[in-house]
């Protein structure tokens, strides 16, 4: 998984598989979802990040232990 912030673009991009976009939709305004050929999640991408993320220039990242919720 990657997660990429463009200040120039202001778009906060979340990538989950190395796959080539067979389709896109926008979801909601300004958020969209990018799919493979077989329908799996490719890609997420948030237009206008700034406005939408509490702040996209920093991420956490926590794996939660198997049998804990």
């Amino acid at each position: 998984m990657k997660v990429i912030y463009d200040r120039d673009t202001d778009t906060l991009t979340v990538i989950f598989a190395n796959m080539p976009v067979a389709e896109s939709d926008e979801d909601k305004p300004g958020v969209i979802l990018d799919y493979d050929a077989s329908g799996n999640l490719v890609s997420l991408e948030i237009l206008d990040a700034s406005r939408r993320v509490g702040l996209p220039t920093q991420i956490e990242y926590q794996v939660i232990p198997v049998g804990v919720s």
